[in-house]
């Protein structure tokens, strides 16, 4: 580790430790949305009348539910016919996932192209995550989603900091160096200041740890082999790995041999969904 990535680790670490580090807050209308999901009693009126504040958000909502995803028999064109399409649980998981966005933008040029890149590989994994949970899991497609939506949410608050040091922001490698390194710890810290479950906190921590260990398929499990899967065919460390032996392969029931037809199968659908989520 360079020994401006070192130094700049020392002192976000710092921060955190002294509660200093300005942490990215969920969005307004993530949390009113997540507020009625929380309701047993709430109703889609309720839901739509939230949603419906934000037309862009209302917009995407219902493209998703007209998109192969969801497989509409006949078109939706208004929100509340879309949110009981998606099911209360799925809508929520969705507008908070995509109200998320707003947050990858910064003012400066170099951090504003990395925001956006972390964001449109957010949606690349969620949208495998989600389509691999429908599968091979009885997991949550929605959470899946949203566990793809979140995983590299702890780079936020490192670009927000390179923005304001022009030593960091000029240095490319150590900025990677960093990203690379804090990411993951930090992301699991900001999901749990927002009172994720603690399935969703675990994600940012563990999709990287090849030896991640669970009693059966888990929402890490789902990131992990999405992740792995991306670099298929790269140059990528990642692309180089053993799957078969991998206990997250393993606990999803892929057969390394069947791997490659069964992702190819799959990959139309995870396509059409992040055509759909974006």
């Amino acid at each position: 580790m360079s020994n401006l990535a070192q130094q700049v680790k020392d002192d976000i670490v710092a921060q955190i430790k002294n509660d200093e580090l300005v942490l990215p807050t969920l969005p307004e209308i993530a949390l009113r949305v997540r507020e009625v999901a929380e309701d047993a009693n709430a109703t889609i009126p309720q839901l739509s009348q939230i949603i419906a504040q934000d037309p862009a958000l209302s917009a995407r909502i219902i493209k998703v539910t007209n998109s192969p995803l969801i497989r509409a028999s006949s078109p939706v064109t208004d929100l509340s016919t879309a949110i009981s399409r998606l099911g209360i649980d799925f809508t929520s998981s969705l507008a908070i996932g995509l109200a998320m966005e707003q947050m990858f933008q910064a003012t400066h040029d170099i951090i504003d192209k990395r925001m956006r890149e972390c964001w449109a590989r957010a949606m690349e994994i969620a949208s495998s995550a989600q389509v691999l949970a429908r599968h091979f899991t009885k997991l949550q497609p929605d959470q899946a989603m949203l566990a793809g939506l979140v995983h590299q949410i702890g780079m936020l608050p490192i670009l927000a900091y390179a923005e304001n040091h022009s030593d960091l922001l000029n240095d490319s490698f150590s900025l990677d160096m960093v990203l690379e390194k804090l990411h993951p710890s930090l992301g699991s810290y900001i999901l749990r200041s927002w009172e994720f479950s603690p399935e969703l906190v675990n994600v940012p921590k563990e999709y990287l740890n090849l030896q991640h260990q669970a009693d059966s398929a888990d929402y890490c499990d789902l990131v992990q082999v999405a992740t792995l899967q991306s670099y298929d065919g790269s140059d990528h460390p990642l692309a180089k790995i053993n799957r078969g032996e991998l206990g997250s392969y393993q606990r999803l029931g892929l057969d390394a041999d069947e791997e490659v037809t069964q992702w190819q199968e799959l990959n139309d659908e995870a396509e059409a969904t992040q055509t759909a989520l974006r």
